[in-house]
């Protein structure tokens, strides 16, 4: 069983910067995948970063060259860099887990174990 805990999320203007924490407890395969996830209201869930456990990682168009996510291993903690964010980047933040498996999916099917999610705000 993997526990997954979001934080870090607040409001911002456009332009300005976030940073978010996925804290990750429980046992850990070697191999796996980690991403973010996102939803806004009346929209579907859409993946925005993707990394594996050897460190590989993919974006999502709408972010690349504005986010970046990267993983402590010493600390179990996933993170997300968000700069220039914008309005549309406004969004219930997720952190999920695929275990066992390494691959750079954007389908929210594939992944096991969720958080609660970490809510951004960006205003105009």
């Amino acid at each position: 069983q993997v526990q997954l805990v979001e934080s870090g999320g607040g409001s911002v203007q456009t332009g300005g910067s976030l940073t978010l924490s996925c804290s990750a407890s429980g046992y850990m395969y070697s191999r796996y995948s980690m991403g973010w996830f996102r939803q806004a209201p009346g929209k579907e869930r859409e993946g925005v970063a993707i990394i594996n456990s050897d460190g590989t990682t993919d974006y999502t168009t709408s972010v690349k060259g504005r986010f970046t996510t990267y993983q402590d291993n010493a600390k179990n903690t996933l993170y997300l860099q968000m700069n220039t964010l914008k309005p549309e980047d406004s969004a219930m933040y997720f952190c999920a887990a695929r275990i066992g498996v390494a691959g750079l999916s954007f389908n929210a099917d594939y992944y096991t174990y969720w958080g609660r999610g970490t809510q951004v705000t960006v205003s105009s």
